[in-house]
């Protein structure tokens, strides 16, 4: 008997645990306000989706100014999406460069040397589509 209701409480705490979350569409829905983007050095950033959110998957918007980038190309173990919206890109990874114009999209490998920086005379608005390891 004993092993009975050991059986069934490790069962219902497993259970418990694989029960996904449930989302009120409140939760689902995020809109852009200006009172919650994050300055940077050289525009501002806002994040549809954090980290935090689900299992680590986001979504920014990064605007830069013109002729500048957020960062020097760097590499990390998470792959990740761009996506122009507004502006010149200039995407680089692993030594190579591509110019792209609104609606084109980039993907950084994981572990590869990659950025994206404005070449234009315009603000350069892109999203950023990326899944923390939240381990």
């Amino acid at each position: 008997m004993k092993s009975l209701i050991l059986f069934l409480f490790i069962s219902v705490v497993i259970a418990a645990q694989d029960k996904p979350k449930q989302f009120t569409i409140d939760e689902c829905v995020s809109q852009f306000d200006w009172e919650d983007t994050v300055g940077t050095k050289v525009g501002y950033q806002f994040w549809f989706v954090d980290k935090n959110f689900l299992d680590g998957r986001t979504l920014k918007m990064s605007v830069v100014a013109p002729h500048k980038a957020t960062h020097a190309p760097h590499k990390h173990a998470e792959d990740e999406f761009f996506f122009v919206l507004e502006g010149t890109a200039e995407f680089y990874l692993d030594g190579e460069t591509r110019i792209g114009k609104p609606y084109s999209s980039f993907y950084c490998p994981p572990n590869s040397m990659h950025g994206i920086r404005n070449v234009g005379d315009t603000e350069l608005k892109y999203l950023v589509i990326k899944k923390y390891n939240m381990k």
